[in-house]
């Protein structure tokens, strides 16, 4: 289905605090797969998750490519899917720190924060 096609359930458990996979791939095409704590924006189709600068997830998002996040607790799941990117630009990493601020906590600072961007354009899942 398409991020438009979510339905308001499937957007209220996207705003449940729980962690999700994140699947990028590596230069050699495997998966990379991690926990990662993530915001949903509705409006945009955007996925966004910090990290910091210079680990593996931010090296597969700086190639570009698709990438997956995937949220399950027992029978309910999504699996969000795009074109991600990373990005060191203060306003959007702001963004994407406040977004996880109000979906589970405020995160430690750091200087070397990244915000990965995912622009979400296929969604599976039964939520």
């Amino acid at each position: 289905m398409t991020p438009s096609e979510l339905t308001p359930s499937m957007l209220a458990f996207l705003s449940e605090r729980h962690l999700a996979s994140l699947t990028t791939l590596r230069a050699d095409g495997s998966p990379h797969v991690v926990p990662v704590g993530f915001s949903f924006d509705a409006t945009e189709n955007l996925v966004r998750i910090i990290t910091f600068d210079n680990c593996t997830k931010v090296r597969n998002a700086r190639r570009g490519g698709r990438a997956a996040v995937s949220q399950v607790d027992g029978g309910r799941w999504l699996t969000l899917e795009g074109t991600i990117s990373a990005t060191s630009d203060p306003d959007r990493v702001a963004t994407a720190v406040n977004a996880y601020a109000s979906r589970y906590q405020e995160p430690k600072v750091r200087p070397d924060r990244v915000a990965i961007e995912i622009i979400i354009d296929r969604v599976m899942g039964n939520a």
